[in-house]
């Protein structure tokens, strides 16, 4: 076997991060699963941007999936498994993977800054077909990235430990080839996005405080529920963007220090790429804490809207009311009003019940 497939770790290291993967794999499976069993017996419902969040949980649990069992298998047998054949393909897996999820995080945070109107309710809208197309534009980008070193610009190679694969970074002082694959990728694929996020996300929190300082009262409650919205979305990216950092600071250390690389030591450039794992464990439970408490707001939203017009109508009725068969209080005063309540049980439909 290539000495570079063995593992530069203990056993007893190796078994750890095996039983660790397992768990990250586990879990990432289930939570994923479940958000997309819940898209998909709502689908009609979903707007359109949350089809976004939906393409997320797809890339977290095709990472888990396609990814996990080749890294985990190769944890507990102390080498990786499989030589260059292997590592090709979880290198390709691994960029497509992260660069669609990255870039969607970058999409996601755009369309919350187009959709936050100022007022709130006045945004932009986006259609299904249109959030469908910008989805199959991120797939495209990111399984070209992906293609690039098997077509002979940058490679794929292991990493310092030894249990897994991805580009090959000490290349980028080796060739002009590695150097420039490196760094346009690195802008184009991991910075760029990143200022995405930040500055949609920063835009976003100056239009809501520009545009709550002045909105009507009966716009609070949605107010709210637009605020906790966003919130889900910056707390995925920024979930995101505190798991990968590690890994891309290590990464970018070795592409300058290529001559000290032996002097790191293996585990320390394992724990930035085990810590990265956890990228796709988290997202399902942002997703459905903030379903639930989002769908509480908006009941209680509905309801205080239903009670502020009916005391409104209420207050407007003059004389008698009736309740018709329609399950309507009507008044006799200057304006007919109707008010939707629930129908009397007890009363046939014939009946128009007198109140006083």
């Amino acid at each position: 076997m290539d000495d570079k497939y063995t593992s530069k770790l203990s056993p007893t290291v190796d078994f750890w991060a095996g039983i660790y993967l397992v768990i990250i794999a586990i879990l990432s499976i289930i939570g994923n699963a479940a958000v997309l069993v819940s898209a998909a017996r709502r689908l009609a419902l979903l707007k359109a941007p949350e089809l976004l969040t939906v393409n997320l949980a797809i890339t977290d649990i095709g990472m888990a999936i396609s990814m996990y069992p080749l890294s985990i298998s190769s944890a507990f047998n102390h080498a990786w498994l499989g030589g260059d054949t292997s590592c090709l393909y979880y290198g390709l897996m691994g960029m497509i993977f992260s660069i669609t999820s990255i870039v969607t995080l970058a999409v996601m945070g755009l369309v919350r800054y187009l959709v936050t109107g100022s007022p709130p309710k006045r945004g932009i809208q986006f259609e299904r077909r249109t959030i469908n197309i910008v989805i199959g534009g991120i797939w495209l980008y990111a399984g070209l990235w992906a293609l690039f070193p098997l077509l002979g610009w940058g490679s794929y190679g292991p990493e310092p430990f030894g249990l897994a694969c991805s580009i090959d970074w000490t290349g980028y002082g080796e060739s002009v080839n590695h150097a420039t694959f490196i760094m346009i990728m690195s802008v184009l694929c991991t910075f760029l996005p990143c200022l995405v996020i930040l500055f949609t996300y920063f835009g976003i929190a100056w239009k809501l405080h520009r545009a709550y300082r002045s909105i009507q009262s009966s716009d609070f409650h949605y107010g709210n529920i637009e605020k906790k919205i966003t919130l889900m979305a910056v707390m995925i990216s920024s979930g995101f963007l505190i798991a990968w950092t590690p890994y891309v600071v290590v990464s970018f250390w070795s592409m300058f220090h290529t001559r000290e690389q032996g002097r790191m030591a293996p585990f320390v450039s394992l724990l930035p790429c085990l810590f990265a794992k956890s990228s796709t464990v988290y997202n399902p439970f942002i997703y459905f804490i903030f379903q639930r408490t989002s769908g509480h707001k908006l009941f209680r939203l509905k309801k205080q809207t239903l009670g502020s017009s009916l005391h409104a109508e209420e207050s407007k009725l003059d004389g008698n009311m009736v309740k018709n068969p329609d399950g309507h209080i009507c008044g006799d005063g200057t304006d007919e009003t109707c008010v939707g309540l629930m129908r009397d049980p007890g009363k046939s439909e014939s009946e128009m019940t007198t109140l006083s």
